[in-house]
């Protein structure tokens, strides 16, 4: 194993530190001590790396290397905020293997051993999870333009305290030097599956092509609070039976599809009050539905109306649903996954191209810029879990083809679709 190699893991073992589990996973919510503490941590190592630190209002982390004065940038990145008792991989080996990569290419370019076109810059984007703030890929969705600042700014935890709050305790103040969208002029991003169809091929990496579609939605069920022994049962208006009726039709839904079309999912549920002798009268919670195939996803939602009118009908509830964030199947940009798969066979690297069930911070930003978006496997397909895990040598690998990638974006080879 090479020295680059040795350093990679022991700087990776170190940040697992900040936040870790008994479980071997992390618990870094966005903004969080745990988040603050690896951003600190993230932040010497830019500095020792010869990176320049800067900070947006939106909490997104740069570290940035001058190459050709006034050139635009290829960014690099992902997140380093965690789900509650998560793993050590998701989304922190993206800013990690992105460090590593830009600080190698730009060695390069200092030697003189390539001609960039561009500057470089690695990202940290601030709550990519969206557990504690709702929504995900927050950061990105500020420095993309799809979420306004302000709001962002405003979004409260279940405790009462904002983002702004949470940022304002961290330990680096916004600057007005950090790069913003129209100074980015491609991006790459590196991440773990989350799913096990690379393990399960044996494919050594994955060059993301497409997104599935999504749908989610608030759920709100209204019923009405009443006593939990004395109350008749034909008189009762449970807002959690109707909520476990919706729970249980969108579990049974993806039943009805091929395998591998349709996956549904509830989860983040309030029950008001909350009383262990009371009805609930309200109850909220995310259903979210994701497939490969939009007329699937549509289908879907046609036959879950018809499920939501008998389970409102049986419960005696009123149930609404509100969409809060909808997408299609949308491909990244052709020339982007060309350039992945250049760099993997220039690496003798296996790879096949993969959509991506989950959202990434690559999802807000092939929107905007020319995107790169790479995958790693996941032994059996484990994420958001203490469980999680990647091989060191499928990380290593990942570096590898990261670096190559970005070697090949700084020097301008990624042709404009």
């Amino acid at each position: 194993m090479s020295t680059t190699h040795d350093q990679f893991l022991a700087d990776f073992a170190t940040m697992s530190g900040f936040g870790a589990t008994p479980g071997g996973g992390v618990d870094r919510q966005a903004g969080t001590p745990a988040d603050h503490a690896t951003r600190a941590w993230f932040s010497q190592w830019l500095a020792e790396h010869g990176y320049t630190e800067t900070v947006d209002e939106a909490g997104n982390q740069f570290g940035t290397v001058e190459l050709v004065p006034g050139a635009p940038y290829v960014l690099v990145g992902s997140h380093l905020d965690s789900q509650p008792l998560a793993g050590r991989y998701d989304g922190a080996y993206g800013v990690l293997a992105a460090a590593h990569a830009v600080a190698r290419v730009a060695a390069e370019a200092k030697a003189g051993n390539l001609e960039p076109a561009y500057n470089l810059a690695v990202v940290n984007w601030f709550n990519e999870e969206g557990s504690r703030f709702a929504p995900s890929m927050m950061g990105s969705g500020v420095f993309t333009g799809k979420l306004q600042l302000t709001d962002a700014l405003a979004t409260a935890d279940p405790a009462g305290t904002t983002v702004a709050q949470a940022l304002a305790a961290g330990h680096r103040a916004p600057d007005a030097n950090a790069p913003v969208l129209a100074q980015v002029a491609r991006y790459a991003e590196i991440h773990i599956e989350q799913g096990r169809n690379l393990e399960e091929s044996g494919t050594q990496v994955g060059i993301v092509d497409r997104t599935w579609a999504a749908s989610k939605y608030r759920v709100t069920v209204d019923g009405a609070q009443s006593h939990t022994g004395a109350t008749r049962m034909e008189d009762r208006r449970d807002a959690l039976f109707g909520a476990a009726l919706v729970i249980a039709a969108g579990r049974e839904l993806a039943a009805e599809f091929e395998p591998g079309m349709l996956h549904t999912s509830v989860s983040e549920l309030y029950v008001l009050p909350n009383s262990p002798v009371t009805i609930a009268r309200q109850v909220l919670m995310n259903l979210d539905l994701r497939s490969p195939d939009e007329s699937v996803l549509a289908l879907a939602m046609e036959r879950l109306d018809k499920r939501i009118t008998d389970a409102e009908a049986d419960s005696r509830t009123d149930i609404r649903l509100d969409l809060t964030h909808n997408w299609g199947v949308v491909s990244y940009q052709p020339a982007g996954a060309t350039l992945g798969r250049t760099s993997a066979e220039s690496l003798g690297y296996s790879h096949t191209d993969v959509m991506t069930v989950a959202g990434h911070d690559s999802t807000n930003m092939k929107d905007v810029v020319p995107t790169v978006m790479l995958f790693v496997p996941s032994v059996e397909g484990i994420s958001h879990n203490e469980a999680e895990y990647t091989r060191d040598d499928d990380a290593l690998r990942g570096v590898e083809l990261l670096t190559e990638v970005t070697r090949r974006l700084v020097r301008g080879e990624l042709e404009e679709d």
